[in-house]
């Protein structure tokens, strides 16, 4: 049996290591090119499989720019990731420029 001591122990460090993933990740931002996007459903369509990216708060398509700015945390995801969701999609994706936030 685990004692109630060891038991407090093992909580308080698995919130201080918990908390501190939280604490280094960074938001992100970067602006995809899309240029697969010829409809108006197009753009719902990589918004969509963006949203299903874990770790992605924001998204905004723009069918005109042909481009999705996407905003994540660095922490539970990447750029390959979200390229990957658009491609998966239908829709290759570039990175065109990547905005400090």
């Amino acid at each position: 049996m685990i004692s109630a001591q060891a038991k407090k122990i093992l909580l308080a460090t698995v919130l201080m290591f918990a908390f501190t993933d939280a604490a280094f990740a960074a938001p992100r931002t970067v602006t995809l090119s899309v240029p697969g996007m010829y409809c108006a459903v197009c753009p719902i369509t990589v918004k969509k499989a963006l949203e299903k990216v874990p770790g992605v708060s924001q998204v905004n398509v723009s069918f005109e720019k042909k481009e999705a700015v996407v905003t994540f945390d660095d922490a539970k995801t990447n750029i390959k990731a979200l390229e990957d969701a658009t491609f998966d999609a239908g829709y290759p994706s570039t990175v065109q420029e990547e905005k400090a936030k």
